[in-house]
């Protein structure tokens, strides 16, 4: 067995009033994937921090290669071969890929001046190592990328600095399935360069797939080490201390589903066709498919951004057109997109603000809602309550939140509108493994209230486990429905066979 290129013994941090780490022990080999996996707070972030030399330890040493190293800033680590790629890239959009890859020390000609055409080669040689090079013109800027060729360049810039540990802080967040397949090649290729990879992450999957050796952090402490990938279930029970079984609320029973609350009959677009299916009362329905498939174009339609224009489509007995957002909204139906940082929070406001935007909108120019009243902010914090959001205060900005508390106030903010049909969108991604349960049965909760929920998610264990029933899309079409319980087998051969379109 090679020796460890890092080493972290006996690391102990705190902050005023937290221990973050109590003496905790890592390390990583060369060419190995080292999971490192954790609820929440759970002390992965702080750990990281201290090896990239954003935080010093209290007690401790880390060291590479052997050598004991004491790093006062990130760019010190850098320049020893460490680098940390953030969910949130550190890419100018507005240079080009090239110029990203070497910012700070681009090639120079013998007068001093930059080498663009040295700098654009290397570029391409660096490029060439990853399975996406042949879509990525280094002369392109970056801000025209997609998210999952930005995370190609983030990685790709890593590598061009020489970096021989590579730390991965949840990179599939914004990724879809097939970008994620995307990804897993590059982490692969990186393994067979020799570079020990360090990779955060709250997907089983992705642990089961990538993994080569798995450290569990609890509460500061590590509370499992495993040398070889177990079965999520021991890794889910280390980090939470309960079974996965336990994640998904019951479905629902007979008795607790009522009349439909959203028909769909003949509907279509240009990207969706002949649409039929029933959303009832008490119900979540969950939307399964490859990317493209159709599933996102489906809720968009619903929520009256790209509407449909052929069809007949019913909420709670009544015939509805919705041509916007905003009427969707006024008809009963919320959505709850994938993107919570990006289109569903503001978050430089506090957590009630949040909590409040959506009825304040709605509500008329004469209206308390629009005047903020001490009753309008009780009653949002006690659906914030009632979300059972932890905050240190509702004033607080929204930004501190994890991920999860950061979804239930979305949650809040549409309970406050009392929608009739809810759609949730990846409703747990970027979510630590005890918030996704939470949502899971705050979603069935919902559904015992009476609201219909619609729920798009790219990972299928959870469509499976939160779903009373699954829709299978494929090209535009729902082609496939499955009862609660159904094998992944099945319903990826719904969503990869081939099959004939008719004109």
């Amino acid at each position: 067995m090679t020796p460890p290129v890092i080493e972290m013994k006996g690391i102990t941090k705190s902050f005023p009033g937290v221990r973050a780490l109590g003496d905790v022990s890592f390390e990583v080999r060369a060419g190995e994937v080292q999971a490192l996996v954790g609820e929440n707070g759970a002390g992965k972030s702080t750990l990281i921090k201290i090896l990239s030399g954003v935080y010093h330890a209290d007690a401790g040493e880390v060291r590479l290669n052997g050598e004991a190293v004491h790093f006062s800033h990130p760019v010190e680590s850098l320049h020893a071969g460490i680098a940390v790629i953030y969910q949130e890239f550190s890419l100018l959009p507005e240079r080009t890929v090239a110029q990203n890859l070497f910012l700070g020390r681009e090639p120079r000609t013998r007068f001093g001046l930059i080498d663009g055409a040295r700098m654009r080669a290397e570029a391409r040689e660096v490029l060439s190592l990853f399975a996406a090079a042949g879509r990525i013109d280094p002369d392109r800027m970056v801000g025209e990328l997609d998210v999952a060729t930005q995370q190609v360049v983030e990685i790709a810039k890593a590598v061009s600095t020489g970096a021989r540990v590579v730390v991965m802080d949840e990179p599939t967040a914004a990724l879809n399935e097939a970008e994620c397949e995307e990804l897993f090649t590059t982490v692969d290729t990186l393994r067979e360069r020799g570079v020990a990879i360090i990779y955060i992450t709250h997907r089983m999957r992705e642990i089961t797939r990538l993994a080569d050796r798995v450290t569990v952090l609890k509460d500061g402490e590590v509370a499992a080490r495993f040398d070889t990938v177990p079965a999520p279930e021991a890794i889910v029970r280390a980090m939470v201390g309960r079974d996965i079984a336990d994640f998904y609320a019951p479905p629902a029973t007979s008795e607790e589903i009522g009349e439909p609350v959203l028909s769909v009959r003949g509907a279509g677009n240009d990207r969706l066709h002949d649409i039929g299916l029933d959303v009832r009362a008490g119900e979540i329905v969950g939307l399964a498919g490859i990317q493209g498939a159709g599933r996102v174009a489906l809720a968009m339609a619903l929520f009256g951004e790209s509407p449909f224009d052929r069809g007949e489509v019913t909420l709670n007995g009544g015939t509805v057109d919705f041509r916007s957002p905003r009427a969707a909204i006024t008809g009963g139906v919320g959505l709850l997109p994938g993107d919570r940082k990006g289109e569903g929070l503001v978050l430089m406001q506090s957590v009630r603000d949040n909590g409040m935007l959506t009825s304040r909108a709605f509500a008329p120019l004469w209206s308390s809602d629009r005047r903020n009243t001490r009753a309008d902010t009780t009653r949002m914090d006690e659906l914030l309550d009632h979300m059972e959001i932890r905050a240190a205060s509702y004033d607080q900005d929204i930004r501190a939140l994890s991920g999860g508390n950061q979804q239930k106030a979305i949650v809040a903010r549409w309970l406050s509108m009392r929608p009739k049909l809810l759609i949730f969108i990846e409703p747990t991604r970027g979510i630590d493994v005890n918030s996704k349960a939470g949502i899971y049965h705050l979603m069935r909760d919902l559904a015992r209230e009476g609201a219909g929920i619609l729920m798009i998610s790219s990972d299928l264990p959870e469509v499976i486990g939160a779903a009373d029933r699954v829709l299978v899309m494929q090209q535009g079409r729902i082609v496939a429905e499955f009862p609660h319980g159904a094998s992944e087998q099945d319903i990826m051969h719904a969503a990869t066979e081939e099959r004939e379109v008719a004109a």
